[in-house]
């Protein structure tokens, strides 16, 4: 069963010519009644708003006239710093339909970053949420170097100006009041003109090596993936989306917009990241998605839930995993599983994993997907053991999303990143460094001047900067960044991801980053688990008055973390050994720098931050 809604007469029938709004159109005439955005209203799991598909393009029309009242024209960039709330969701459907360019801003983004964003798309218009965000916007607008001219403000409180100021003499515009904008006769003409080349968005690269760069993704591309991703994934019509990474994303932006418009599915949105297990309990969704650190971090909770089990429990549920791992295996060497084995395994399924999955939500579900970085096979290994197999993925902002992918339709491979989607085709080149063309590769980056570079070669393959292989059945391997390589003093190559996912393996350890580029021998920062540590020392009888930090000084725990470690170097070469760590206690994430908002490692802030007990892991 395909997850892609029929077509009509009133689409272009070749698939990849549609355009967004082309799309918006038919699921309001096609789907009415469907709900198409769901968002919580109040303060209660219950207390939500849901618009129907009709109501979304309704919205959307009136929205765009604001906007257009605005002086936004078709080929503007419109900045939208805002959670994943119904006004950054309708906003950016609103600037598409009427030709301009919404283009989502990190909210974690630093004051340099949004300026360096500002001047490079030449925007006029900002779209921001509250008080703290328009403080921070409020400097451009003074800036001489910077085009902007008008902020857009969500929360009506931080829209009120003070008495005799006008609002939009001020620079500030409510965003109520764009709804309050008539419709201007004849304003139809005006919408949904977009062709298939024109640029739909402009999504900026999250500067885990340098400075962010504006990737143009046209209506094409973006339709060329949807294509391909639809052709290798099975979903149930109109299935559920639990949308809450950033839209700054490309992953978010294909899986919480672009998609949900092609198969005129139900978007649930959640603008507080940490309580998207709320919402997935709620919505009991039969696809999720997860970047590798929501899955450990996941993993971590089940694990120190099974830690405190009683022995009698925990060894029914370990017989249950190793009938769900079995069942896998089968799978995933292309094997029909025995019928004795599918009997055993339904009834573990029923009895023992269904139940525990039901309680965080995930029963439901039937493809789960990662990308963004490498996952731990480890961590994948754990979800096999509920019968939930991650698919996945891998690709850049520049291939609009996935380029490779794991599929239960076309098969897996777990540990590698899958194989090709339709719309590329990859090879590695001679330093392992992995190249991909094709229809859903960007057109370009975006260029002060409004023009659009190229990153191809003159044969139209892209240099991903990532290094892998591929194996005999056409599955890729992910080793690492090809800037994120260590080159230690013996001029060996290390890939860390590689050394760190085998230290997190051990519950202990949440975080992990390996060092030694230049030096003779591999050391450690480890972070640990804000979850799974506390349950570790309550199994262990470990007691501490000083929370993560005293069990990161505790012997007890200074002794596991020296055996995750030697658990670690045992499956590791003697160049990928690492001698030295330090234990740390204080977890890595976005607000503090050391994380990208997609959750990827910023090595050279957490370098720079730890410098010290870097050096010091070198001392004598």
């Amino acid at each position: 069963m395909t997850s892609a809604p029929r077509t009509t007469g009133d689409l272009p029938d070749d698939p990849a010519d549609r355009t967004l709004p082309q799309l918006l159109a038919r699921n309001a005439r096609e789907y009415p009644e469907l709900p198409g955005l769901s968002w919580q209203s109040g303060d209660t799991a219950d207390d939500w708003t849901t618009f129907t598909w009709a109501e979304i393009h309704e919205h959307t029309r009136s929205l765009a006239a604001g906007y257009r009242a605005l002086g936004v024209r078709p080929g503007d960039h419109v900045l939208l710093m805002m959670a994943n709330r119904p006004e950054h969701w309708l906003s950016d459907l609103a600037l598409v339909r009427l030709g301009a360019i919404p283009v989502s801003v990190y909210g974690t983004a630093a004051p340099e970053q949004i300026t360096h964003v500002a001047r490079n798309c030449r925007a006029r218009l900002a779209v921001v949420e509250g008080a703290a965000r328009v403080a921070v916007w409020e400097v451009l607008l003074a800036d001489p170097g910077t085009p902007l001219e008008r902020l857009v403000v969500v929360d009506a409180a931080a829209a009120e100006r003070p008495v005799g100021v006008d609002a939009a003499t001020d620079g500030h515009v409510p965003y109520a009041s764009l709804l309050r904008e008539p419709v201007p006769e004849g304003f139809a003409a005006e919408l949904d003109a977009a062709r298939p080349e024109d640029p739909l968005t402009v999504v900026y690269t999250s500067g885990t090596t340098g400075e962010p760069k504006g990737v143009v993704l046209t209506h094409r591309e973006v339709m060329a993936n949807a294509l391909a991703l639809d052709a290798v994934v099975e979903l149930p019509p109109h299935v559920e989306h639990i949308c809450y990474l950033p839209f700054a994303h490309i992953a978010e932006r294909m899986l919480g917009i672009y998609l949900p418009c092609h198969r005129a599915s139900h978007v649930h949105l959640c603008a507080d990241p940490t309580r998207v297990g709320e919402v997935v309990r709620k919505v009991r969704p039969a696809q999720f998605f997860g970047v590798p650190r929501i899955w450990e971090k996941l993993a971590a909770a089940v694990r120190a839930v099974l830690s405190l089990m009683p022995a009698d429990q925990r060894e029914i549920l370990d017989r249950a995993f190793e009938v769900a791992r079995e069942h896998v295996g089968h799978r995933e060497r292309g094997e029909k599983p025995p019928a004795a084995l599918e009997e055993r395994y339904a009834r573990a399924r029923e009895d023992v994993l269904l139940p525990m999955l039901a309680a965080g939500g995930l029963d439901r579900v039937t493809w789960s997907a990662s990308a963004s970085a490498p996952m731990s096979v480890d961590v994948v290994r754990f979800w096999a053991g509920f019968g939930i197999v991650i698919m996945d993925a891998w690709g850049l902002t520049e291939t609009t999303g996935v380029a490779t992918s794991n599929s239960p339709k076309t098969g897996f491979r777990l540990g590698s990143v899958g194989r090709p989607v339709g719309s590329v085709r990859i090879r590695v080149a001679e330093d392992g460094e992995i190249l991909v063309r094709g229809s859903s590769v960007f057109s370009g980056y975006l260029q002060p001047d409004g023009s659009v570079r190229s990153a191809l070669d003159a044969d139209g393959w892209l240099a991903t900067g990532d290094i892998g292989r591929i194996d005999e059945d056409g599955y890729l391997w992910l080793t690492d960044r090809k800037k994120e390589m260590i080159i230690t003093s013996t001029g060996k190559n290390v890939s860390p991801a590689l050394v760190e996912n085998a230290l997190k393996e051990h519950s202990l350890i949440g975080q992990a980053m390996v060092h030694g580029d230049n030096r003779s021998y591999l050391v450690a920062l480890l972070v640990l688990d804000a979850e799974a540590a506390p349950a570790w020392a309550a199994a262990h009888g470990v007691e501490t008055d000083g929370g993560l930090a005293g069990l990161a000084r505790h012997p007890a725990v200074l002794e596991e973390a020296d055996r995750a470690v030697a658990a670690a170097n045992s499956r590791l070469n003697r160049t990928e050994q690492v001698k030295r760590y330090a234990l740390l206690a204080e977890e890595w994430g976005p607000a503090t720098g050391e994380l990208t908002p997609s959750l990827k490692m910023r090595r050279r802030v957490i370098g720079d931050k730890y410098a010290d007990a870097l050096s010091a892991l070198y001392g004598d």
